[in-house]
């Protein structure tokens, strides 16, 4: 299992998602600013993998509080810090969401215990995701097929989660059950999470792996060589609207032209219930450098103006299925969303 991130004696330990796959290097972060910094910087990331870092952040910073009369401040002030590191995952909230019901609760116990029960919390957070991610590959498995071309973009798998991944994850169930097929990785401009980490992920792996570019997936189903799509997903609400990363709004709509099954493998705390539609989703906007470069040299005019929105929203009219550790949601997402809510 590949050593996303976890605690070890008062300190986070992350691999560092930037230097993939040319090395294998490791981030220790002795305070939750330090945590902070690595969410927004991309050391870690993917939507289950920021909750869980951010649930360790909270247990970091409350370590540092030797007065129990400062405990609630200290709490509020890692909390906003945590929560403005980027707006799009919605696991990111869920987490820190999880650790406030956990300072509540365990409140009136005495500090050394406090501090402890949140470290359990976060840990608690991270082993839960990494039950969830195997039983979404349990679900999602069979919709794999022998010889299927499977396109995914970005990366939601073992670097993106706990350990095991959500798209990633099925895709690893299916060939752990003997199936054979082969998976396409697109790039992910402008960070390449695909061509870096994705493809670092599967060749690890030795499940079959084929690298494109981000426009070729279109005349790959065209000739028959993709025959259906995975994604993960960084918020869906309660349409089934769903944000991911920048370019799998274009990769559905292809998908839906040449007649293919496009997915969606998420666990339920990516689902946003308080909202209705995708409109509502925020979308952050990242450094314009990232798209005047690739891989830190420049690679057009240094003062050019640049967009860069993290995700896009893909409507739910595009997706096929929603595959969650309660099972399979299909059309219409909000009743079989709310169903496996309540599951």
């Amino acid at each position: 299992m590949i050593p996303t991130i976890h605690w070890d004696d008062g300190r986070v330990i992350m691999i560092d998602q930037r230097k993939l796959p040319a090395e294998e290097v490791y981030v220790e972060c002795a305070d939750y600013v330090q945590v902070a910094e690595a969410i927004e910087e991309m050391v870690i990331r993917g939507a289950p993998a920021i909750g869980v870092a951010a649930a360790y952040g909270v247990a970091l910073g409350i370590q540092e509080v030797n007065d129990p009369n400062r405990l609630t401040a200290v709490f509020e002030t890692v909390s906003a810090r945590l929560e403005r590191t980027r707006p799009t995952a919605r696991n990111l909230f869920w987490a820190l969401e999880r650790m406030r019901r956990a300072f509540g609760d365990n409140r009136h116990r005495d500090l050394r215990e406090l501090k402890k029960s949140l470290i359990d919390e976060a840990g608690k957070i991270e082993s839960d995701d990494l039950e969830a991610n195997k039983k979404i590959g349990a679900w999602g498995k069979e919709l794999i097929r022998d010889g299927d071309g499977v396109l995914t973009h970005c990366n939601a798998g073992a670097l993106a989660t706990a350990g095991y991944g959500t798209a990633l994850g099925v895709v690893r169930a299916a060939f752990e059950q003997g199936k054979k097929f082969t998976v396409y990785v697109d790039e992910t401009r402008p960070f390449l999470q695909g061509a870096r980490l994705t493809v670092w992920e599967l060749v690890r792996d030795r499940i079959p792996v084929v690298l494109i570019t981000d426009n070729m997936a279109g005349y790959l189903m065209q000739t028959g060589e993709i025959s259906s799509v995975i994604t993960g997903a960084d918020r869906i609400v309660r349409n089934g609207d769903t944000a991911n990363k920048i370019g799998t709004y274009g990769v559905a709509v292809l998908a839906r032209e040449n007649s293919l099954p496009f997915y969606v493998a998420a666990p339920m705390n990516t689902i946003d219930f308080s909202l209705a539609e995708g409109t509502e989703i925020p979308i952050e906007e990242r450094n314009p450098r990232e798209v005047r470069e690739a891989g830190g040299c420049l690679v057009t005019l240094p003062d050019v103006p640049v967009r860069n929105p993290a995700f896009d929203v893909t409507p739910a009219r595009y997706i096929t299925a929603v595959i969650t550790e309660q099972g399979i949601a299909r059309p219409p997402y909000e009743e079989s969303l709310g169903k496996l809510r309540k599951a």
